[in-house]
């Protein structure tokens, strides 16, 4: 491999591994904001009416597909070390699609109708007694749209980049493409040479 070669692969390296963390930091803002509380309903005497209470709704509790889309983005991004070609691709764009949908569920948790609804399932008979609440809100949601337009960013980038970035297997691939093992084992011997073998399909013992 000469010096150019090997400052590549370097560079490609380092690019897939600021990519890992960028995505893993974005499925983890999501996550966070998921178990945190987004908006508080008080009810009753404090407004003024008979009977009193107050619920925290966290983001799990307005959307429910949020807190599983965090680690089901998780997932794909780890997948895209195990992968190559056309299958790295499209878990690309498959962690973009998930971004999208934590960016929509940011939004809808939002939503009035959305707290309203969340509410009376949350706060029992008697906000459906009184009638009335009132809201005060937080800045989770935001957090969660910033974890979900991460995960957008890092699968558009994985589909339009992700081909020059080493998989799990890289370190064992010359740069002309066959493996160090089935170019006659590049000074391998014993049972590393063995391993590799088996690894790509050739039988140790048939020689």
């Amino acid at each position: 491999m000469t010096g150019s070669d090997t400052a590549a692969a370097r560079t490609a390296r380092r690019s897939l591994v600021i990519w890992l963390a960028v995505c893993a930091a974005g499925a983890g803002l999501v996550l966070l904001a998921a178990g945190r509380t987004w908006v508080t309903a008080v009810y009753g005497s404090e407004l003024g009416q008979i009977g009193s209470g107050r619920v925290d709704l966290t983001g799990g509790d307005l959307v429910a597909w949020l807190t599983p889309a965090a680690p089901a983005a998780l997932a794909a991004t780890v997948a895209v070390l195990a992968t190559r070609g056309l299958a790295r691709r499209v878990i690309g764009v498959t962690i973009a699609l998930f971004g999208v949908a934590i960016a929509a569920a940011a939004w809808e948790g939002t939503r009035e109708q959305t707290i309203a609804d969340a509410a009376r399932e949350h706060i029992t008979t008697a906000l459906v007694s009184t009638g009335s609440y009132a809201i005060e809100g937080q800045a989770w949601p935001a957090v969660a749209a910033a974890g979900g337009l991460i995960l957008v960013a890092g699968g558009v980038a994985t589909a339009l980049r992700g081909g020059r970035w080493p998989g799990m297997s890289g370190r064992y691939d010359r740069p002309g493409g066959g493996s160090r093992t089935a170019a006659g084992g590049g000074g391998k011997t014993g049972e590393r040479a063995m391993w590799d073998a088996l690894d790509e399909g050739i039988d140790p013992t048939s020689s």
